[in-house]
């Protein structure tokens, strides 16, 4: 648990940015507006997929990829709210899913040192 917390604090920090920008009713312009919101989707939904899975080793990929699109479809039933001043769209919710199914098998297939190991002498 003390290995991960730093990553822990990373991915609540980064979650935290996710929901300002996603539920601010004018978030702000950024560089890759033109390309459209599902590319700052499926990059949110990217990074925070590497922290949670580098955060919590023990929780299984499908418990990861369920909780995080459970997580990317509640932000469009909050964006659905009139106060808002968004628009949900459940193709926004299938961007998010489909970056952290991607993210997970690519993390999966990619062998990678453990950061958190501590080195032999």
């Amino acid at each position: 648990m003390l290995k991960e917390f730093p990553l822990r604090v990373m991915f609540l920090a980064f979650w935290a940015f996710v929901l300002f920008m996603a539920l601010s009713p004018k978030p702000p312009t950024l560089p890759l507006d033109w390309m459209g919101d599902k590319v700052y989707h499926m990059a949110a939904f990217a990074v925070l997929t590497v922290f949670a899975r580098l955060s919590f080793r023990q929780m299984s990929d499908l418990r990861i990829l369920e909780r995080m699109s459970f997580a990317g479809a509640l932000i469009e039933v909050f964006q659905a709210l009139p106060a808002l001043h968004r628009d949900c769209d459940w193709r926004d919710w299938v961007a998010d899913t489909i970056a952290i199914a991607v993210t997970l098998l690519a993390m999966r297939l990619i062998p990678r040192p453990d950061p958190m190991a501590v080195p032999a002498e």
